[in-house]
């Protein structure tokens, strides 16, 4: 198995690629989504979880995990805060989070995404996106698999995290650190204004 991953700024383009991998035949369970809900956004609009692996068993993975569980489907990450997540990527990061927590380790997203095989520096621009607004995708798929689960999350809509990494260098950013406070609503539509294309 590998792990294909994709940053979204749009959550209906997240949602898209989430049923355009299920369609190809890569099962809801081995596909995970956390996107941002700064100010309850998405639970608003829409039931984020639902059709991204909803029963792959998060409430019962880290349903004892200190809190970091503040509703179904819904968790916190430090550093990005309150997101709207479903399966096994989120459990791990609940996992990593509440780990670092007792141990004093790296944890969370960052974590997470590492473990799972996703590069470091993908990793940190991931966490960042999402901080800042953005939705993640990302499945464990087969080796025959992957180009083709990559080739969905480009057609999708992805951002590109070489260049969305040169965007965040150019504003002074190096890497995710979760101590920052995480973006609000305004902040989070500033951010979506600067890469609506």
């Amino acid at each position: 198995m590998r792990t294909v991953s994709g940053l979204f700024d749009d959550y209906s383009d997240a949602s898209a690629a989430v049923s355009a991998l299920e369609a190809s035949g890569v099962p809801s369970d081995d596909i995970s989504i956390v996107s941002n809900n700064a100010g309850d956004r998405l639970t608003k609009e829409s039931n984020a979880a639902e059709g991204a692996g909803a029963g792959a068993g998060i409430g019962a993975a880290v349903g004892g995990v200190g809190g970091l569980l503040t509703g179904l489907g819904i968790m916190a990450i430090p550093g990005v805060g309150p997101v709207v997540a479903a399966g096994w990527l989120a459990a791990t990061a609940a996992g990593a989070a509440a780990g670092a927590v007792a141990g004093g380790a790296a944890g969370g997203l960052i974590g997470a995404l590492t473990e799972s095989g996703v590069p470091e520096e993908h990793a940190h621009v991931y966490a960042e996106g999402v901080r800042r607004g953005g939705t993640l995708v990302t499945a464990r798929v087969d080796d025959s698999l992957y180009d083709e689960a990559e080739a969905i999350l480009r057609r999708s809509n992805w951002v590109d995290p070489a260049e969305r990494r040169a965007a965040y260098t150019a504003q002074g950013w190096s890497r995710f650190d979760e101590t920052l406070d995480p973006y609000g609503p305004a902040e989070i539509e500033q951010e979506r204004l600067r890469y609506r294309r």
